[in-house]
C-alpha cells in the first residue's frame, strides 16, 4: 500500500482547500506527506495561505478523518489516483480545477492515446440511440476509451456500445463508489469493470447529489480529447460539459438534429453558435481529430451460437408473441422484479439477441 496515502486523502478533506490551492500547497511544501509535517509558521509563509488559513486548515483532523477513510477504501476493495501518480489522467492533469484525488474501480488506463467523451440526454429518441450506437462502432479500429457518466439515456447507451465492441470504458460518478446511481445501472457497472471501469472524486457516503454532477461533468469533459453532444435539450448537464469542454481548450463535437426537436435544440444551438463542430458521422470526428487507427484492434463480442441459460431463455421467449416489449410487461410476463428483469436483458443485449429502445422499451434484433 502507498505510504503517503493517508496524507493524499488527507489533502482534500482540509477545510477551506480546493483542488487549486491543495496543489498549490503540495508544490510549495515538496509533496504531500511534507505539506502536513510543516509548523504552522513555515506554513503560513506560503504565498496566499497566512496564519488566518492555517488555523482554519485543521490538519490534525483531516488525518483522522482520512484514516476512516482509508478503511473504507480497504472494505470496499477500491484504489485511488493521485494527480502526481503516474497513472492519474494526463488530459485532466492540464485543468486547474482537476481533482487532486480520484477513486476508481475496475481495471483502466486512463491514458489512452485517443480518448472521447459521449454525453447526451437521458430522455433519448431511437435516432439518438441509433447514431450513439453506430457511433461507437465506428470508433472500434481506433480503440479509444468511451466515457461517459453512467446516467440514463445516451450515457447508457455509450457505456454498452464500448463493451459490446470490446472497448475500454469509464464511467465517472456525481457520488462515491459504496453505491451506484442510477440502480437500474448496476449490472451495466458490473460489466464495465472487466474492461474500464467507474471514477469519483467523493467520499464514502456521499449521496447523487444534484450539486455534484457538473463537478462530475468537468471530469468527464477533462478527461477526453473531445465531447461529442448526441442529443441535448438547450439546458441540461450535457450542455454544461460542453461548455467546460471548451473552456479546458478541448474539441467539442454535436449531432445536429431537426429543428422542431426538443432534444436536439442544444446540439443545433451549440453548431449554430460555433461552440460545437457539426458531425454527421465517425468519419467527420476522425477528420476533425486527425486521428490514425490502431494497429492491434479488438473485436466485438459476437457469438454464433449463443448459449442461455435458463432465466435468458425465458425472458427470450417472453418477445415470442410481440418482438417489441416494456420492461414493465416483460416484468409481469416472467413474474420477477423490474431490477431482475433489467439485469437479464442486459445479458440478452450484450449477446446480441435484443436492442434497448427509448421509453424503456426492448426488441428483438
Amino acid at each position: 500500500m502507498d505510504d503517503n496515502l493517508q496524507y493524499k486523502i488527507a489533502l482534500k478533506k482540509l477545510n477551506g482547500v480546493g483542488a487549486h490551492r491543495a496543489k498549490k500547497l503540495v508544490s510549495y511544501a515538496g509533496g504531500v506527506k511534507e505539506l502536513f509535517e510543516l509548523s504552522d509558521r513555515k506554513l503560513a509563509l506560503i504565498p496566499g495561505i497566512g496564519t488566518m488559513i492555517v488555523k482554519k486548515l485543521e490538519r490534525t483532523t483531516a488525518m483522522r478523518l482520512a484514516e476512516e477513510e482509508l478503511r473504507f477504501l480497504e472494505k470496499k476493495q477500491l484504489k485511488t489516483v493521485f494527480f502526481l501518480d503516474e497513472e492519474y489522467p494526463n488530459r485532466l492533469r492540464y485543468c486547474d480545477d482537476g481533482p487532486v484525488l480520484l477513486y476508481s474501480k475496475g481495471n483502466m488506463d486512463l491514458n489512452k492515446p485517443y480518448s472521447v467523451s459521449i454525453v447526451g440526454t437521458r430522455d433519448y429518441t431511437e435516432y439518438g440511440s441509433r447514431i450513439t450506437e453506430r457511433l461507437v462502432e465506428e470508433l472500434r479500429p481506433y480503440d479509444p476509451l468511451i466515457v461517459s457518466g453512467l446516467a440514463y439515456g445516451i450515457d447508457t447507451i455509450s457505456h454498452r456500445s464500448a463493451i459490446h465492441q470490446g472497448l475500454q470504458t469509464v464511467g465517472v460518478l456525481g457520488n462515491s463508489l459504496d453505491r451506484i446511481y442510477p440502480n437500474s445501472n448496476r449490472s451495466l457497472a458490473e460489466k464495465m469493470l472487466e474492461n474500464g471501469g467507474l471514477l469519483s472524486e467523493f467520499e464514502s457516503g456521499t449521496q447523487p447529489d444534484r450539486m455534484n454532477f457538473p463537478q462530475r461533468n468537468r471530469i468527464v469533459a477533462g478527461m477526453s480529447d473531445v465531447t461529442i453532444v448526441v442529443e441535448s435539450g438547450v439546458k441540461g448537464g450535457s450542455m454544461i460539459t460542453a461548455r467546460l469542454a471548451a473552456s479546458y481548450n478541448r474539441d467539442v463535437a454535436a449531432f445536429p438534429g431537426p429543428i422542431d426537436a426538443p432534444f436536439s435544440a442544444g446540439c443545433n444551438y451549440l453548431i449554430k453558435t460555433n461552440q460545437a463542430t457539426l458531425i454527421e458521422s465517425c468519419a467527420d470526428l476522425i477528420y476533425l481529430m486527425g486521428w490514425q487507427k490502431e494497429e492491434s484492434t479488438h473485436s466485438p463480442q459476437k457469438q454464433l451460437f449463443v448459449e442461455l441459460n435458463e432465466e435468458e431463455q425465458k425472458l427470450f421467449e417472453a418477445f415470442k408473441d410481440n418482438k417489441k416489449q416494456s420492461l414493465d410487461i416483460l416484468s409481469l410476463k416472467c413474474d420477477w422484479t423490474v431490477s431482475k428483469t433489467s439485469t437479464i436483458l442486459l445479458e440478452l443485449e450484450f449477446k446480441g439477441l435484443i436492442k434497448t429502445l427509448p421509453g424503456k422499451m426492448y426488441a428483438v434484433t
